[in-house]
């Protein structure tokens, strides 16, 4: 299992992921959930995966070898963000149908993927790429996608994230969901991946990477921690004089 989101901001996007990959009890280990691309200069796209590892490093590499051998449709001929999740979309279905027909009935291909980015002269946006190819992007009132084991993240971003949100707050925001996901399932874990794009910049200038022992990754977990004693500590208890049923 994994865990990545998407936030899709006015000020531009955050981009988190962890590296656990989890194939069995006795099979952990940590691979970078996180693709960048070489693209062309007026575009800047990334992709995050979760699910079967051979599926989404199948894919990864397609799109990868699509831009190299400047096929009709890559990354670099789309002129829109949609066309460009279109594309991944099929050669992520076209991944999964194929492992699907080459493998046992009881092999699972599925993985699920989120692309963001930016072409020049238009907004940046963050989508969600299904199995069976299809997608839905970020809105106003929820700016923000996630993959992987979702539900004990959730909470956090529905409370702090929105669309005037500034980067910095939102990477924050984003490393607490990750913690808390952590916290509550051993098969997510570090390190993790954060990338802070600024809108129209078209440069991945600021990726940062956490080990477990990171200081700073230590502090924000502790200070949360504390933080959410404290605030359960203040809150009101039932009144003595209230009548039971």
């Amino acid at each position: 299992m994994t865990y990545c989101i998407a936030i899709a901001l006015k000020e531009g996007l955050v981009l988190t992921s962890d590296s656990r990959t989890n194939a069995g009890i006795d099979q952990v280990s940590t691979y970078s959930k996180m693709a960048r691309f070489e693209t062309a200069p007026d575009r800047k796209i990334i992709v995050l995966s979760a699910g079967n590892l051979a599926t989404s490093q199948a894919v990864i590499e397609q799109l990868k070898r699509d831009i190299i051998e400047q096929n009709r449709v890559n990354l670099n001929t789309s002129n829109y963000l949609s066309d460009a999740a279109d594309y991944i979309g099929d050669v992520l279905s076209t991944r999964i149908r194929r492992h699907s027909e080459d493998q046992k009935s009881n092999f699972a291909p599925e993985s699920t993927l989120l692309m963001a980015g930016q072409i020049s002269g238009q907004a940046p946006q963050a989508f969600l790429i299904y199995p069976q190819g299809n997608h839905i992007t970020t809105s106003t009132e929820t700016p923000y996608l996630q993959i992987g084991e979702s539900k004990y993240g959730k909470p956090v971003l529905d409370r702090f994230v929105k669309m005037d949100t500034s980067l910095a707050d939102a990477a924050t925001c984003a490393l607490i969901s990750m913690d808390s996901t952590m916290k509550s399932n051993v098969s997510v874990g570090p390190p993790i991946e954060v990338l802070i794009y600024t809108k129209d910049s078209l440069r991945f200038d600021q990726h940062y990477r956490f080990n477990e022992d990171n200081a700073f990754l230590q502090n924000l977990r502790h200070e949360w921690s504390n933080k959410l004693y404290q605030a359960f500590t203040e809150m009101p208890r039932i009144p003595e004089h209230f009548s039971t049923l």
